[in-house]
């Protein structure tokens, strides 16, 4: 086995063991050796989380650097770290020790953070090397024994074991090598001259310096170095102090002073001339020393990529004579970096019934900077209902603090601002938008506590007859409104016979035609419910006025048609002006001016004699009755309602101007023997009688055929509906009102004859007037109006019956 391959078995041996201690103090942690090949496994971060594989890519498990490189890579299928980039350890950190790989595993549902640390480990990669290949040195041959000349360190990248560990010297017949341990750990190399020079007999020669390290297979570097003898020159350069303490702010312009050095040479002359050189190759780029041993800012320097630097600084006279010192550095910080921000992990949208502290983000927030300018406080807007926690380390994590509401804001802008201490304080932002999700906790709300709407009777069903409008201040489907027509019946039947309720817009419909004569008014509840799960819901009361239309004529009820008598109303001729000869009495059953009734005479055998009152209907002379009016009288009275447009009915009324009812009948039979007169009778009574049997029998078939109708419309109503009750019409109801268009008594008329018309009499025990009554056939049909229970008014009338043989 070679040493090669012991190193690498120490190496993974080291690792195991560093992976068990790391399980035991509670953390995940591994050790890697350098350079391993792209794809090598670093571990596997599953089992060591306590998590199979199913469950890391559930929780969409990710790695979160920061802003360094990503050198490691997670395979979410096998649950393993592997590498994604070669590893070079002394690249990555140079000769800072330990050197590590820090990131976060970072899990979801819940959030969740595991810190991981991966060290890599050093292995002998790199040999030690000179800046040059060969040295050229000047010494006097006055040169005493124990003469110090600095040689050049040779540099190891590697670290420890693997690092520069020891120097040669060959030959070794006038120089021994020394060595000396700095605080940076690096050794001082000087070469101490042991044997006096002789020019004469040697002017030059020719040493190796050999750098050895430690690691397995050892690693070499050489450098030759030439000596050149010189004449006398016994006085070496002696610097003040042996060591120079100095500072500088990081961010200082080139060619800040740092400090300054100073040797002195006791010889005189050219041999007495010093001269400075800096030492350390590497320091040549950012330091600088003048003539006179002033020490110059070269290059810029950061207090975060190193905190302090040694710098070797050599005297040399014009002999080759040196001395040499050191000079250390402080570098001091200031604050010169703000804090960087990084979300690891955050939230998009969060339901408005989350809990109290719920972990909306997740984010790392660093300081590069020192001491108080590295001390981060992180702080979000205000009035907001979230809160920002430090968590572990260098975390922080949002929070909500109150109950959300999405109903007052549907979204959330989180400034997160992180601010150091330092003075003048920096300060970094970032911010994260944040969704409100909705949830059903609103009701429906109705725009009116109660609904009130009009309709005009003899509507067309279906008729749209206002809209019902309820708002519900949630979002999307729980927003979504539907109408529903909540059951209840009106006067026995349900409601959803009268109206209809549309869904989606809230549109009230008649479902038939209504009738102000049968239902005024009626009121039912309308229920608004959302989309949501579970749903919300409200009413409201809804009140529908049925408005009247002017659909009904007016009735007569007086005089009331009794068949064929042709006897009226007798005057006799005695009467004064304003005798009340009858009176027409009628009724509208509509409402409001559509039941005003106005009387007018039409048409009249004689106009100067009668009036009609227009309010009241009496039928009054209006002028002294004399021998010379004729004893048949016709009058046609029409009624009309105050209605637009107005409806009318006409109503006869024959009046007897005689003293006596045997003049009235000795009139009445020459009347009915004049034999020109009765054959235009019959001729016109055969003619109604054609019209009036062809206009009953097309009624009575268009009676039957509605009757029909109805009675399956009903028929399948029912079916459909269940037995509903019948609502029976009753017209409304007349009081009695004096003068107005009523009668205040009963009449009662008994006519008695004999085979002499000339000679029958009529005998009234208890008149309303002096007159007698009757209805022509062409008279308007009336319609007698049911009483309540607080009025009462009748109409009797007797027929005349006559004793004929």
């Amino acid at each position: 086995m070679g040493m090669y391959e012991r190193t690498m078995i120490r190496q993974v041996l080291m690792f195991f063991w560093l992976l068990c201690l790391s399980l035991v103090l509670g953390q995940v942690s591994y050790s890697i050796p350098e350079e391993m090949a792209k794809g090598s496994i670093v571990g596997n971060i599953a089992q060591d989380l306590g998590l199979d594989v199913k469950k890391l890519q559930a929780r969409k498990a990710r790695i979160h650097t920061g802003d360094s490189a990503e050198c490691i890579q997670l395979n979410k299928e096998r649950g393993l770290l592997i590498i994604k980039e070669r590893i070079d350890r002394e690249a990555l950190c140079g000769q800072t020790t330990p050197c590590a790989l820090h990131f976060q595993i970072a899990l979801e549902n819940p959030i969740e953070i595991f810190p991981i640390t991966v060290e890599i480990i050093d292995i002998n990669d790199n040999a030690p090397a000179f800046q040059k290949d060969e040295k050229n040195i000047e010494i006097s041959e006055s040169a005493v024994i124990g003469s110090k000349f600095m040689l050049e360190k040779a540099v190891d990248l590697d670290i420890g074991l693997n690092g520069l560990q020891s120097y040669t010297l060959k030959p070794t017949d006038h120089f021994i090598l020394k060595l000396h341990s700095q605080s940076n750990g690096v050794k001082k190399v000087e070469m101490i001259l042991q044997k006096h020079l002789d020019r004469e007999k040697q002017e030059f020669a020719s040493l190796w310096l050999t750098a050895v390290d430690g690691g397995e297979p050892q690693r070499s570097g050489t450098m030759q170095i030439h000596i050149t003898v010189l004449d006398v020159n016994d006085n070496a350069p002696v610097f003040t102090q042996t060591v120079y303490k100095a500072s500088v702010e990081e961010n200082s312009i080139k060619g800040t002073v740092i400090t300054k050095v100073s040797a002195s040479d006791a010889d005189k002359g050219s041999n007495g001339e010093v001269s400075y050189i800096i030492g350390n190759i590497d320091a040549l780029n950012l330091f600088h020393i003048t003539e006179d041993g002033h020490v110059l800012l070269n290059g810029p320097i950061d207090f975060e990529k190193a905190r302090n630097y040694e710098i070797d600084i050599e005297a040399v006279d014009r002999g080759g004579l040196s001395d040499s010192c050191k000079v250390s550095i402080e570098v001091g910080d200031i604050n010169d970096n703000s804090p960087v921000i990084n979300m690891i992990s955050s939230s998009n949208s969060v339901g408005e019934d989350s809990r109290l502290n719920t972990v909306l983000a997740v984010m790392s927030v660093n300081d590069p900077d020192s001491e108080e300018n590295g001390k981060v406080m992180c702080v979000i807007n205000k009035n907001i209902p979230f809160d920002i926690t430090s968590t572990a380390g260098n975390l922080y994590s949002i929070v909500t603090n109150s109950e959300l509401d999405r109903e007052r804001a549907s979204e959330y802008n989180i400034t997160v601002t992180c601010s150091d201490e330092g003075v003048p304080s920096l300060s970094s932002s970032v911010t994260l938008t944040l969704h409100i999700s909705d949830v059903n906790d609103n009701a429906p709300v109705f725009e009116r506590s109660l609904y009130e709407a009009y309709i005009v009777e003899n509507n067309t069903p279906g008729l749209s007859i206002f809209t019902v409008k309820a708002r519900d201040a949630d979002w999307n489907q729980n927003a979504r409104v539907s109408y529903i027509l909540e059951d209840s019946s009106v006067n026995g039947v349900p409601v959803s016979s009268y109206v209809s309720v549309s869904a989606d817009s809230g549109v009230i419909h008649a479902v038939r035609s209504f009738d102000y004569e049968q239902i005024k008014d009626f009121h039912f509840r309308v229920k608004a419910q959302d989309g949501g799960s579970p749903p919300l819901s409200s009413n409201v009361t809804v009140k529908i006025l049925i408005q009247d239309q002017n659909d009904n004529p007016p009735q007569v009820l007086y005089p009331v048609q009794t068949g064929g008598s042709v006897v009226g109303e007798m005057v006799p001729r005695s009467a004064d002006v304003g005798y009340l000869v009858s009176k027409v009495v009628a009724v509208d059953v509509d409402s409001g001016q559509n039941a005003w009734l106005s009387y007018k005479l039409q048409k009249a055998t004689d106009r100067a004699l009668f009036e009609v009152g227009l309010q009241n209907g009496e039928i009054r002379t209006i002028r002294q009755v004399t021998d010379k009016d004729p004893v048949n009288q016709k009058l046609t009275v029409i009624v009309e309602d105050n209605g637009q447009p107005s409806r009318s009915a006409t109503v006869i009324v024959n009046v007897a101007v005689a003293d006596s009812f045997s003049e009235v009948m000795s009139e009445f039979t020459d009347f009915t023997h004049d034999k020109e007169y009765n054959d235009n009778l019959t001729f016109y009574l055969v003619l109604a009688l054609a019209v009036v049997s062809f206009l009953f029998i097309t009624c009575l078939v268009v009676i039957i055929s509605v009757k029909i109708y109805r009675w399956r419309r009903e028929r399948m109503f029912y079916q459909s509906n269940g037995n509903l009750p019948v609502i029976p019409y009753y017209p409304p109801l007349y009081a009695d009102v004096g003068g107005t268009g009523t009668l205040k008594q009963a009449l009662s008329y008994e006519v008695y004859g004999t085979t002499d018309s000339r000679k029958s009499d009529l005998k009234s025990p208890h008149p309303f007037s002096e007159s007698t009554l009757n209805v022509d056939h062409c008279a308007a049909r009336t319609v007698p109006r049911h009483k309540t229970h607080s009025e009462h008014m009748f109409v009797e009338v007797r027929a005349a019956r006559f004793s004929l043989p």
